[in-house]
């Protein structure tokens, strides 16, 4: 079941929402396999160490990755982090997976990538494995008083750049290796 706290939240502020039960579900992947909606109508929601004390949390569509490197110029820090489980479970006495996208019932502020915005309605967790929140993602900004800004990533980049730096690894190993030959000729 949704926690009192969320619901009570959305009230207070008088949120249009609809609370939608599945079957249990752990991650966003599976909620939108479960009811067959688009991962960009999804907010995923994680909690980030910044600067090595600072918790914040952040929403993006579910088909994007965070950009850690964006994210640290946006937060003005010279590390960022996925917290831990525990430390989640430390700091918000949360079970994993249960990630809340309001900061403020944690006293966190909250990011939101611009892409969730692109959205009219976002499907949200809201505390519950079984049930999860519908709500326009313009109210969840607005509630929040988030911050939103580009942090998000697509997969496919995220991929390119591996190859991309594999490839340069691969071309200095085979130039060191030329290299190593040349430098055993002449000791010859």
């Amino acid at each position: 079941m949704i926690p009192k706290k969320v619901l009570s939240h959305l009230e207070k502020h008088e949120v249009p929402h609809e609370v939608v039960t599945h079957k249990p579900v752990y991650t966003t992947f599976d909620l939108a396999s479960t009811l067959k909606e688009k991962l960009n109508k999804i907010g995923k929601t994680l909690l980030v160490k910044a600067g090595g004390k600072r918790y914040v949390i952040i929403v993006l569509p579910a088909h994007l990755q965070v950009n850690l490197n964006k994210l640290k110029k946006i937060l003005k820090v010279n590390q960022v982090i996925l917290a831990s489980e525990k430390e989640m479970q430390k700091l918000l006495k949360i079970k994993p997976g249960a990630l809340l996208p309001f900061g403020s019932l944690h006293k966190l502020e909250t990011f939101i990538d611009k892409g969730l915005l692109k959205v009219k309605d976002v499907l949200i967790g809201a505390g519950s494995f079984t049930e999860s929140l519908r709500m326009k993602s313009k109210d969840l900004s607005l509630i929040e008083d988030a911050t939103v800004a580009d942090f998000g990533q697509a997969a496919k980049k995220v991929a390119k750049k591996i190859v991309k730096k594999a490839k340069k690894v691969v071309k200095s190993a085979i130039s060191n290796k030329k290299a190593a030959k040349k430098v055993v000729k002449k000791s010859r």
